[in-house]
């Protein structure tokens, strides 16, 4: 170990002058077991450090094939290996110029020991939440009400919440927000997505009821529809369905739902397009307007993100296209928006993107890396920038 004098012959041959310097010197050697990639860094903002520093867990997920994110509670964060032209060195006691200046006497020699060393670090960009595979997963296994023969006998996989967090690359805050999204619920301990005609089926008995009743949309009792439809399904799927198509609240003690009137219409518009391929437009909607409750107002723009009207064909017409369903990766998305369509207009094509968009991007920026605009017929239309096979 250095000597003070040593130290200051060191400074001497190296024409430092020790009075432009802190009194205390730490002096620092490798620990006896010191090897290179015994020790990972990882890079983590002010956040994430409160995080920890809480004692809270930051979680690594993804399969093998997978790229690996971090999570904490309500945040998902890519993880990069980044490069560093200088050692990093691990030390454990080491301390500050601050520090040394307050605690030590002058003069002083430290000797601390150098517990590992790296050459790069993880770096931590915040990112999409890995979403898509949540519905995957709970498409294996649809569930299509009690009375169905192969919900009895069915031996498919099911799902737990720990489950999904684990093979799920996104926090658990933004998984349980995706499952509302995707209305699931939760069925003898096992998160299910409902079969989309089981769905319908439960919808349209709570809406015939309504109809029946003569109850205004915004005031449907739970009490009364657990009542009269007890009978025909389990009551905490009509509760349910409930949930999913409005808001509860509570009126004079009374639990009460406000339907959402735009939900219900653009489900009965995705019922009617599941059954045809193309769907001529002036007959959907006429088609769509008769199937909605009495006193619904239908309008296209309910089925963004859902559907797609080709107003370029004769006569017009409009098909099923789910933003759900199409991929995950920026590329991808739009190499499939491309082969479907070779021109998009930018209100026909932002429903489709905007999902990509990060916290800070917008879809502008998004359309300016992945396709190129031109006019036609004194419209701005977008095509892509690459070859589509």
């Amino acid at each position: 170990m250095r000597t003070r004098e040593e130290v200051d012959a060191t400074l001497h041959v190296a024409k430092v002058n020790p009075a432009e310097l802190l009194p205390v010197v730490q002096s620092l050697s490798f620990g006896p077991q010191v090897g290179a990639g015994e020790c990972c860094l990882l890079q983590l903002e002010p956040e994430l450090c409160a995080e920890l520093e809480a004692g809270r867990s930051l979680v690594i997920r993804g399969d093998r094939e997978e790229h690996a994110v971090l999570c904490s509670a309500d945040k998902t964060y890519d993880m990069k290996i980044a490069d560093t032209s200088n050692t990093l060195l691990l030390i454990p006691g080491c301390e500050t110029p601050e520090q040394l200046d307050a605690d030590k006497p002058p003069c002083d020699v430290v000797h601390v020991q150098i517990a590992g060393f790296s050459k790069n670090f993880w770096e931590l960009r915040r990112c999409r939440p890995k979403l898509k595979k949540l519905k995957k997963l709970l498409m294996e296994n649809p569930y299509e009400g009690p009375d169905n023969q192969q919900e009895q006998t069915s031996t498919n996989s099911k799902y737990t919440t720990e489950d999904l967090l684990d093979q799920v690359q996104a926090s658990k805050e933004e998984i349980m927000q995706q499952l509302v999204n995707l209305k699931a619920c939760q069925i003898e301990g096992y998160w299910r997505i409902l079969d989309f005609d089981y769905e319908m089926k439960l919808l349209n008995h709570v809406t015939q009821l309504i109809y029946s009743e003569s109850w205004p949309f915004n005031k449907v009792p739970l009490s009364v529809c657990l009542q009269e439809l007890g009978p025909l399904e389990p009551k905490n799927m009509i509760e349910h369905i409930l949930m999913c198509y409005g808001r509860k609240y509570i009126d004079e003690d009374e639990t009460y739902f406000e339907m959402y009137e735009e939900k219900i219409c653009k489900a009965i518009a995705q019922m009617l397009l599941n059954n045809a391929v193309k769907f001529s437009l002036s007959e959907f909607q006429e088609v769509w307007q008769q199937s909605v409750p009495e006193g619904m107002v239908t309008r296209l723009d309910q089925l963004k993100g859902l559907a797609l009207a080709d107003h370029s064909s004769r006569p017009e017409t409009i098909s099923l296209l789910n933003v759900e369903d199409l991929p995950e990766d920026n590329q991808e998305r739009f190499n499939v928006l491309f082969k479907i369509r070779e021109k998009w207009t930018e209100a026909d094509i932002v429903p489709y993107i905007q999902d990509l968009c990060s916290e800070k991007q917008t879809t502008g920026a998004l359309l300016t890396k992945y396709a190129r605009s031109s006019m036609q017929n004194g419209l701005k239309v977008y095509n892509s920038r690459r070859p589509i096979s």
